[in-house]
């Protein structure tokens, strides 16, 4: 198929010439669109296009037209389901239930961040089809490369399947059963065969995005038609009155696992860490912006054509219709994650708070103890069914897109650094590497690695999670500010929201590093205090560095922005609601 013509300069412009034709449309699906990537004019090297600096061009297309919102639903849902496990579920309803609803403010503030911090991820991918990896490979190969490092240090570890199967397992009285020439307790059994069905589902369809999004709509939906379930039959008017005069804040010195879950649940009020540089990849594959060229990720056992995912990426003329699409795919992008990851993550977080703080305020339990020791006794037959339906759902869901998040990310990170000169297939790199993270994953829950404290891991891969945030909020906006042109570039609005929630991230990252540091390694020097004065020497210096960095790349950023400020003829057309 031939490249689509690039669209004249005109001074009119109308609503069809910028939004698809619902009839026409190939979505709600993974759609894409074949060019002749090498008969492909080469963008000019200049201040309208993306800054490739020494690595390879860009080819010249116009942006797909925009489809309506409700087809290109998604990408968010997938993330809604990684969040559902995580801090919904077990982190922040923990930590209210200990130190009251003043915490709960901190989750809001969290969700707002992860909803900016997601949406600046999927910017480049929407402006040039490449992944935020291959963006961050323009800056220097080690910055990919340090996030599959962290990302398996943080999602390496099956705390989700196991805590699920734990949850399942009890409600469905399971015992102790023989397996594998072993004893294994039945919630650690149950964990093994959620993983074998997890990579099970993924051979059934020929484009592994398209099951995984369908199934993950399916799980969300059935987790939030529980919640709302479980709060008929067991909430109250009354908790939501009380939450006033609950607003208490822990008063005990910070020990480090109280540290790592406060950072682990705000990293997990929207998914967080590794999961989030997700969503990138998803919009790719959906079809999103000149991503919808780009090529997906096809089954190579299914016996469909494969798809080229070409390694440099597109853009676009900034004339008036491109502009004009630029604005409507923003717009769309922006709405499709507000309504169903943000508003879902709050409806679903909040009821499960209140259910908890209801029946086990107070607790110094750990997360799925709590619900199982504390409140499912007290609840009545009918709503137990439901938690133990909820949580299951929940806790699944989350595993189900971990494992599709560590693999698609690190399937991209390996073949773009690598594999693609070796002359691998990606579609096999990725089936390889799901094989193989199903199989560590039944490997650690077969071992006795897990036979106690499945909580144990979450906290492990959340606080991991959290700790990888700053560094890549900054890298990512980097990239967005510098690398981009003026019409496609972050506002002011969300460059000043990115630093932000860098700042926010680093300042629970350096309060974990040296409360570990001072209490579990016995360097006191190291100490590091919330208020930042009366830390340590050597915790000092850890905040000096923080904020010399944060500073380094806020004046970097500004300057990028500055610079750019009148190159591009008519770039205010592109700007919409906090673009």
């Amino acid at each position: 198929m031939g490249s689509p013509e690039l669209a004249p300069d005109e001074e009119t412009v109308s609503e069809a010439d910028v939004y698809d034709d619902p009839a026409d449309a190939t979505y709600p699906t993974s759609t894409y669109t074949p060019v002749a990537y090498d008969n492909l004019d080469q963008a000019p090297q200049d201040r309208s296009h993306p800054d490739p600096s020494d690595d390879g061009p860009f080819k010249e297309l116009d942006l797909p037209k925009v489809p309506k919102l409700k087809y290109v639903v998604g990408p968010s849902a997938i993330m809604l389901g990684a969040s559902l496990g995580s801090g919904e579920t077990l982190f922040w309803p923990t930590l209210v239930a200990r130190f009251g609803w003043g915490l709960f403010g901190l989750f809001l503030l969290a969700a707002l961040i992860h909803f900016v911090v997601n949406t600046e991820i999927q910017r480049w991918t929407l402006a040039t089809g490449e992944s935020i990896f291959r963006a961050m490979e323009r800056l220097h190969p080690v910055v990919p490369l340090a996030l599959l490092v962290g990302g398996f240090a943080s999602l390496g570890w099956p705390g989700w399947a196991a805590s699920a199967a734990k949850i399942g397992a009890a409600g469905l009285s399971l015992g102790t059963y023989t397996a594998f020439g072993a004893e294994l307790p039945g919630w650690r059994l149950l964990g093994i065969v959620l993983m074998a069905f997890i990579w099970l589902t993924y051979q059934v369809a020929p484009l592994m995005y398209n099951i995984v999004e369908k199934f993950q709509i399916l799980l969300v939906a059935a987790s939030i038609f529980f919640a709302v379930l479980l709060f008929m039959l067991v909430g109250s008017i009354e908790t939501v009155l009380s939450v006033p005069a609950n607003l208490t804040l822990p008063g005990e010195q910070l020990q480090v696992e109280t540290v790592a879950i406060l950072l682990g649940a705000l990293a997990y009020a929207g998914a967080g860490g590794y999961l989030n540089l997700s969503q990138s990849l998803w919009i790719r594959e959906k079809g999103y912006g000149m991503g919808r060229y780009q090529g997906r990720i096809k089954n190579p056992f299914a016996g469909d054509d494969p798809e080229t995912v070409h390694r440099d990426g597109f853009t676009f003329v900034p004339n008036r219709l491109n502009l004009e699409r630029w604005r409507g795919w923003w717009r769309v992008t922006q709405l499709e994650h507000l309504l169903t990851f943000l508003v879902g993550l709050v409806v679903v977080t909040t009821i499960l708070t209140l259910v908890v703080f209801t029946y086990a305020a107070g607790s110094t339990g750990t997360a799925v103890n709590i619900w199982l020791d504390e409140v499912i006794p007290v609840v009545g037959p009918l709503a137990s069914i439901v938690i133990y339906i909820l949580l299951f759902l929940a806790l699944f869901t989350t595993e189900y897109a971990i494992v599709e998040s560590f693999v698609r990310n690190s399937s991209d990170i390996i073949y773009e650094l690598y594999g693609r000169d070796a002359g691998w297939s990606l579609p096999r790199l990725f089936w390889m590497l799901l094989t193989i993270f199903c199989g560590w994953g039944i490997a650690i829950l077969f071992s006795p690695l897990s036979a106690e404290k499945p909580f144990g891991l979450l906290v492990v891969g959340a606080s991991m999670s959290g700790l990888m945030m700053w560094p890549y909020i900054l890298a990512v906006q980097v990239v967005n500010t510098v690398r981009l042109p003026e019409h496609t570039m972050p506002g002011w609005g969300r460059i000043v929201s990115m630093w932000f929630a860098a700042g926010f991230f680093g300042y629970f990252s350096v309060l974990l590093t040296g409360t570990y540091l001072s209490t579990r390694l016995g360097l006191r020097l190291f100490e590091t205090k919330a208020t930042i004065i009366g830390s340590g020497i050597g915790g000092t210096a850890l905040w000096f560095g923080y904020v010399i960095i944060q500073l380094a790349v806020m004046y970097h950023v500004t300057q990028a922005k500055v610079a750019s400020t009148g190159t591009v003829d008519d770039a205010e057309r592109a700007r919409g609601w906090f673009s």
